[in-house]
């Protein structure tokens, strides 16, 4: 009788199917996503990688970024800040602060070449041009515009 009955169920598990159709195709549906989280993902790891390797001077780009931050910290005023602040208001929250502090960095290069006492709001734009990427002029004109900011005089910086 014993035998008889493990017989039964081992042939029970030989006729069954196995997994429907439907959990199949979800689990190679969240693979892909998960493969595509994880590409997207090391892509911005390894962009933001490029930016940490020392360049021929020794240092890299966020070397120079952080050195023209704090170089340039005691000629901010809160007028400037207030400026930078709404300039970045376009960037999506996420990646707001690093666009802030990048673009905080060109506009400190920018008014220590000048030797200018403070930064002003022609320092902010000056560099708020030149420290977004040409794909973006497009955005960058239209904020500009919307925001009454004349930005005529350093048109030639969108053109680099």
């Amino acid at each position: 009788m014993l035998y008889s009955s493990s017989l039964y169920s081992a042939s029970f598990l030989l006729a069954s199917e196995g997994p429907s159709r439907f959990f199949m195709n979800s689990i190679v549906f969240w693979a892909f996503v998960m493969l595509g989280a994880m590409v997207i993902g090391g892509y911005f790891m390894f962009r933001k990688f490029l930016k940490v390797l020392p360049k021929a001077d020794g240092k890299s780009k966020l070397d120079w970024q952080n050195h023209w931050v704090e170089s340039s910290r005691h000629l901010w005023t809160d007028d400037s800040k207030d400026f930078l602040t709404m300039l970045v208001q376009p960037v999506p929250s996420a990646f707001r602060d690093i666009a802030k502090h990048s673009i905080a960095a060109e506009i400190g290069r920018i008014a220590l070449e000048e030797k200018a006492p403070a930064v002003t709001r022609e320092h902010c734009i000056k560099g708020y041009i030149s420290a977004t990427p040409k794909r973006d002029n497009k955005f960058l004109v239209t904020f500009l515009e919307k925001n009454q900011i004349d930005y005529q005089p350093y048109r030639h910086l969108m053109d680099k």
